[in-house]
């Protein structure tokens, strides 16, 4: 069961810090998942430039040109934030019991697990 998942918020824990132009210590929110690659695409960190080819459009407006976007970035280089403390956090699975319409099933759920910057 994967420890990160679309729509969770992120922060960067690897790279050069923010004061020299780095990503380290941004938080955001995951666009995209590269699960082949092992790497996902967070929104707000890693941009970089992309060279597009000029075209046109069947109005007649030009496109292309330079733009930003950002880049996929490791996984192993993020860690999940905890919603309550919003400071990054181990991942942890456990088994509860649901009852949904009469019947009962146990399921998988995430939960954030108690940092040791926390205590």
């Amino acid at each position: 069961m994967a420890k990160i998942k679309k729509g969770d918020l992120v922060q960067v824990i690897t790279g050069a810090k923010q004061e020299r132009g780095g990503d380290r210590g941004k938080q955001g929110k995951v666009l995209e998942i590269l699960s082949e690659r092992n790497r996902i695409i967070v929104e707000g960190v890693n941009y970089v430039t992309k060279h597009t080819r000029v075209g046109q459009t069947q109005r007649g407006t030009k496109t292309g040109g330079l733009e930003t976007v950002e880049a996929p970035i490791h996984i192993s280089n993020v860690a999940l934030v905890d919603p309550s403390t919003k400071k990054p956090t181990k991942v942890g699975h456990r088994v509860e019991e649901q009852v949904k319409d009469g019947v009962k099933r146990n399921v998988r759920v995430r939960f954030a697990k108690k940092s040791g910057k926390d205590l």
